[in-house]
């Protein structure tokens, strides 16, 4: 049985409840009892000493502060309920919460009208419901909560990242110093010119259509690359190029790389100013005009780089009935399968990023893929080394690199 600590305005506060229960008749519920003991604990008369299973609280480990967590053994034969009781250094116990029995674990959190603030420690106990003094818990160590300022969960994660920029920056390095590096070639990008060359010999034109979205995707930016190099081999080549833009500002930015590759090359008199042509916002509305493009002038190479979505279908299948040599390329997975039936050639996924690199040859863009390939590689390694080791009985590896 727990000691009991009993003071003048514990007894003011416990005479009437005494009181209560001697006049209540024998078979009675024990809410008179179980209203005692949970008055004389408020009130903080119940001994911090007194025995009980023990109860663990710390703070909760990589998280924003404002929350402790709870931990113990449940007893053998648990109450239906505990209330979680919480004290303040100077201040009494006070009811926070009502849990289910059969718990073994809970996490104070910063909500509601008992909100847990950083700096401050808290001392916690439970009390079992229906009350039991021999169910009481040891009163927990004092715990303080605190933002954590690093997630040890993610530390994975920081590594991989850690090793990527290194290893981003280091290529990056090697390739300003004149170092090449060598890829895989893709089949697409290499078609590229001879999609163009054909186009000369047809005597027709290439339509370069830049996708559906704005400036600001990540897409088009990469389709402005490719644009360039498009645009110095239709130069050089004297083949007509026309590029219809979704929207002002692909506009702009089009225009200005198509006049700055036909300078480069020597040939800005063969710039045309309509050679790049604004066609409206709305996204079929552009897909009904680059199609009748396609209807009417009938070029000989139609390429399709960039963010595409319901409309690609419409656009491939068009310039297949032309009879057009079609290369697409798309970092939106759900709009290659059109892309692949109806196109000769599809850049699928990261090759379509790649190209920008494989045909600009920047320093920096052939640094990041050849940084990406690596990982690539030593990630592959780490999941066969990892799958190995779990066959085998040692789940550390794969337990660390398991994502939370």
């Amino acid at each position: 049985m727990s000691r009991l600590r009993l003071d003048n305005r514990a007894l003011r506060a416990y005479r009437p409840l005494r009181t209560a229960r001697r006049n209540t008749p024998k078979g009675a519920p024990s809410s008179v009892k179980s209203a005692g003991w949970i008055v004389l604990l408020s009130l903080g008369v119940i001994a911090s000493h007194a025995s009980g299973f023990p109860l663990q609280a710390t703070d909760t480990r990589n998280d924003g502060g404002g929350s402790v967590t709870l931990g113990w053994t449940p007893p053998p034969r648990p109450p239906a309920q505990w209330i979680v009781y919480r004290a303040e250094p100077g201040q009494a116990f006070a009811p926070i919460d009502t849990i289910g029995g059969e718990l073994a674990g809970y996490t104070d959190e910063q909500s509601g009208n008992h909100a847990v603030r950083n700096g401050v420690p808290y001392r916690y106990r439970l009390v079992p419901l229906p009350v039991d003094a021999t169910l009481l818990s040891d009163v927990s160590p004092a715990a303080t909560p605190r933002v954590s300022w690093f997630d040890t969960g993610k530390l994975n994660v920081f590594i991989v990242i850690t090793l990527f920029l290194g290893l981003v920056l280091y290529y990056i390095r090697q390739s300003e110093r004149g170092k090449v590096w060598s890829f895989r070639p893709i089949a697409g990008l290499i078609a590229i010119e001879e999609a163009i060359g054909r186009s000369t010999e047809m005597g027709k034109g290439v339509l370069y259509v830049p996708g559906v979205q704005d400036i600001d995707d990540i897409q088009t930016i990469a389709s402005m690359i490719i644009l360039g190099k498009v645009a110095r081999m239709t130069a050089k080549y004297e083949t007509p190029l026309l590029v219809p833009a979704n929207s002002p500002a692909v506009y702009t930015v089009a225009d200005e790389v198509v006049k700055g590759a036909y300078s480069d090359v020597g040939r800005a008199d063969a710039y045309r100013a309509d050679n790049v042509r604004y066609i409206t916002s709305e996204q079929f509305a552009y897909v009904a005009a680059v199609n009748g493009m396609m209807l009417r002038e009938r070029p000989a190479a139609n390429l399709f780089l960039g963010a595409f979505f319901a409309e690609s279908l419409l656009l491939a299948e068009t310039g297949h009935e032309t009879g057009a040599i079609q290369i697409a390329g798309t970092a939106n997975v759900h709009q290659l399968p059109f892309f692949v039936v109806a196109c000769d050639y599809t850049l699928i996924g990261e090759e379509y990023y790649a190209a920008s690199a494989y045909l600009s040859k920047d320093a920096k863009l052939l640094g990041s893929l050849k940084a990406s390939d690596t990982v690539k590689i030593a990630l592959v390694v780490t999941i066969v080394v990892a799958s190995i080791l779990l066959t085998l009985g040692q789940p550390g590896l794969a337990e660390f690199f398991a994502t939370q």
